[in-house]
């Protein structure tokens, strides 16, 4: 891209604005060299690190580069032997630390929000602890070579803090002394040269011995360098030397270590400036208010509220432009200081940022193209060193960009053909802008010429635009209207500013009827458009008011069916209340009817009553929600001992025995077990005032032909089995049995052995014995009930 139309759209204006978003003098070199792209595919992946770093600053906050410096120049000097000075190795050390910070920080922001391209240029940064650590064993944050960095700088420097000292002391006592203190001008201890001197009376010099090492400006007096101390000075001023050699020697194995890592480090620099200048493009995108155009190389653009980025918000009047698709060129009319410059200037200096990879100042979804070329002729561009017109020197430029333009470049005319006599110069405007377009380019030409509207109007994919002007305040809206070509409004502005009527009736008398009609047919299309654009206007207000409603419908409905769901949650408990409710009502009956029968010797069936209630627990509806807890139906009342009860973890029902804090023994069968209360359900409560056991052995026993004489348990378990064989002998006992058989089978025994001994601890059991022949023998067991 040519710095001409570089400058010419003012992109250096942005490259100064983005170089204040640096932190480094890296990332500032970065930005100042950063140039539009005329590749797709690599400004899709400039405008993806600016899209990822717009992420992480609007989540996280951008990184920190503090301690980080370009350190480019030292390690080159490094590399060819230069030794480094403390403050180079100590930039070197913080720049080396700053660089573990980042890709920390990138790592991190990665495993939360994926970054692709930002967390693999900050992954590929080198990690020099080692080097750093060295760097830092030797020299202090102050830049200052510290004692530690080796054993013989340590002794050096204490020797040296020794001399001092007792240089010190011995002026010390010789200042306190009445015979010099009279011959100084102060007591007080100074330094000349790296030489202890104290200040001599100028009239005592002669009086003074010693070495004169200085005078003051009066030249009153004289700081020597008394005799007793010169030769402490001079073992002083030797063992300083010692120090700076061996300083030297410590620099130079720093720099060594440095040079070992060269080109790590040089890459180093190179990464850290890319990621200095592309958070610099995130905080630039974030103070425009920029968003992240797509791209296309096919000549399409379509600019949403694009906003010149170089004006400020409050003034700025937002353009909405599309070229490329069912037209290439763009001819805007209108009046001077309209904004018809400042259109071209948007449009083009909006391409240019783009193609840089940067975020532009329009709404989401808006397009822009990557062109081969951008070429403009804006402004007066008169060349008085070579004594050109301004006519000459636009038709300079324009024979320019005839020579060069490409069918993908984008071309930016302002003011075709002025600076001539009007009807060669639009001739000529309307030759140039048909040989452009013929050629496939896209272009936007602004032009005074009335003579283009027309052309616009008949050539295809040529489209006429205005800036539109307010007669009411007889100023410009800066807006651009496209597909309504501009108005003169020079009678108008006349009449307003109050010129006599017989003058504006001489003057409309004058004008050709053609361009009359055209000026009213203009007219008649800005009215048009006008009512096009505010009923746009209400239908995106209505569009937006639908948008809530159905949000807020959306967000009601979302909310009534939770009310249902709960409503139906809860008719659902009320509804198994009511059942417990009835259940419970059900269960005193049966037991007043046992009551009843043991009294009055009525014939009422145990086994009737047992399938009655099994009756009663199928008739139980069930819940439709799987996720409604066990607590939800449970009854209020605690569980006590003698209460049956549900163990949901083994779906079965059992007696309470007795209670134990959070856990109850209940009776499952011939077996007892602990089992935690929430992992139980209240079925039946146990009658109030009596005995907690089952008192069906008290029913009168009558003989029912229904009742089984013999129970199978082949195939079952030995528990399962002991189940059944209680519940057989219940209905046995109550049917007036006297002999029951047990089917088990001969199998391992195990049943046999296990039921054998049941039978035997039964209170109902009269005898038992194995099966006789024929009566199944050894797989069967015959009891006799009492």
């Amino acid at each position: 891209m040519e710095d001409k139309i570089l400058k010419t759209m003012e992109y250096h204006k942005i490259i100064d604005q983005l170089a204040k978003y640096t932190q480094t003098a890296l990332g500032r070199q970065a930005a100042e060299s950063l140039r539009p792209s005329t590749h797709l595919e690599e400004v899709k992946k400039l405008l993806q690190a600016t899209d990822e770093s717009f992420k992480v600053d609007r989540i996280k906050g951008s990184p920190s580069f503090g301690g980080i410096i370009d350190m480019t120049a030292a390690v080159k000097r490094a590399r060819i032997g230069g030794t480094l000075n403390p403050h180079e190795l100590l930039g070197i050390a913080t720049t080396l630390e700053g660089a573990r910070r980042i890709k920390r920080y990138m790592s991190g922001i990665h495993e939360e929000e994926p970054v692709e391209l930002l967390f693999a240029l900050s992954d590929n940064l080198s990690e020099q602890k080692p080097l750093e650590d060295a760097i830092k064993r030797c020299i202090d944050d102050s830049a200052e070579v510290m004692d530690s960095a080796s054993s013989e700088l340590a002794q050096i420097r204490r020797e040296l803090r020794g001399g001092e000292v007792r240089i010190r002391e011995k002026l010390d006592a010789m200042i306190r002394s009445s015979t010099v203190s009279k011959m100084l001008q102060d007591q007080l201890i100074t330094i000349r040269g790296d030489r202890f001197v104290i200040p001599v009376k100028a009239e005592y010099r002669s009086h003074f011995g010693g070495i004169v090492h200085d005078q003051s400006g009066s030249g009153a007096t004289l700081f020597i360098e008394p005799e007793s101390i010169v030769a402490m000075n001079n073992k002083l001023r030797e063992t300083r030397l010692r120090e700076e050699r061996e300083i030297e020697v410590i620099l130079q194995k720093l720099t060594a270590l440095v040079g070992d890592q060269t080109e790590l480090l040089l890459y180093d620099c190179d990464v850290l400036a890319q990621l200095d200048f592309i958070f610099a493009k995130a905080r630039l995108a974030r103070e425009l208010k920029a968003t992240l155009p797509r791209m296309n190389d096919r000549g399409f653009m379509k600019l949403k509220k694009g906003r010149h980025p170089l004006i400020s918000r409050e003034q700025v009047v937002p353009i909405d432009v599309e070229l490329g698709n069912q037209y290439s060129t763009i001819i805007v009319t209108g009046p001077n200081t309209g904004g018809k410059t400042v259109t071209l200037k948007t449009i083009g200096l909006l391409s240019l940022m783009a193609m840089s990879g940067l975020f532009v100042p329009a709404e989401d979804g808006s397009q822009l193209c990557v062109f081969d070329a951008i070429y403009a002729d804006i402004g007066d561009e008169q060349s008085i060193e070579q004594s050109l017109s301004t006519f000459s020197s636009h038709m300079t430029n324009i024979i320019s960009i005839l020579s060069r333009m490409t069918p993908k470049s984008l071309v930016l005319l302002d003011e075709v053909g002025a600076g001539t006599d009007p009807a060669e110069g639009s001739a000529l405007a309307i030759a140039i802008l048909e040989h452009i377009h013929s050629l496939g380019c896209r272009m936007v030409a602004t032009t005074h010429y009335s003579e283009l509207k027309a052309y616009a109007y008949e050539r295809k994919g040529v489209i006429n635009a205005s800036m539109e002007f307010d007669v009411n305040t007889l100023s410009p809206t800066y807006r651009l209207l496209v597909g309504v070509p501009g108005r003169s409004n020079a009678f108008a502005i006349a009449e307003r500013l109050g010129l006599r009527a017989t003058i504006l009736e001489y003057a409309r008398g004058e004008v050709k009827e053609e361009d009359q009609r055209v000026e009213n047919m203009i007219a008649s299309l800005e009215e048009n458009r006008n009512v096009a654009e505010q009923e746009r206007e209400t239908a995106e207000k209505v569009r937006k008011e639908l948008e809530v409603l159905r949000s807020r419908h959306s967000a009601e409905l979302d909310k009534l069916e939770q009310q249902r769901d709960r409503r139906l949650e809860k008719a659902e408990e009320e509804a198994l209340a009511i059942i417990a409710k009835a259940r419970s009502e059900a269960e005193k009956i049966i037991e007043d009817l046992r009551k009843l029968a043991q009294e009055e010797g009525a014939s009422v069936k145990e086994h009737k009553l047992i399938a009655a209630r099994k009756q009663l627990d199928e008739a139980e509806p069930q819940r439709k929600k799987s996720g409604l807890s066990r607590k939800a139906a449970k009854s209020p009342r605690k569980v006590e001992p003698g209460d049956e009860v549900m163990v949901y973890s083994l779906n079965q029902k059992g007696l309470v025995v007795e209670l134990a804090g959070k856990e109850a023994l209940v009776q499952l069968g011939i077996m007892k077990m602990k089992v935690a209360l929430d992992d139980l359900e209240l079925i039946g409560s146990a009658p109030e005032n009596k005995p907690k056991q089952r008192n069906v052995t008290n029913l009168k026993r009558t003989r029912d032909e229904n009742i089984r004489s013999e129970l199978d348990l082949r195939g079952a378990n030995l528990e399962e089995a002991l189940i059944e064989v209680d519940r057989f002998i219940d209905e046995a006992y109550l049917g007036n049995l006297g002999q029951i058989y047990i089917i088990h089978g001969k199998g391992t025994g195990i049943l046999r052995t296990g039921i054998s001994d049941y039978l035997r601890k039964h209170k109902h059991i009269k005898s038992y014995r194995l099966g006789n022949y024929g009566e199944g023998g050894t797989g069967v067991t015959v009891a006799e009930l009492n």
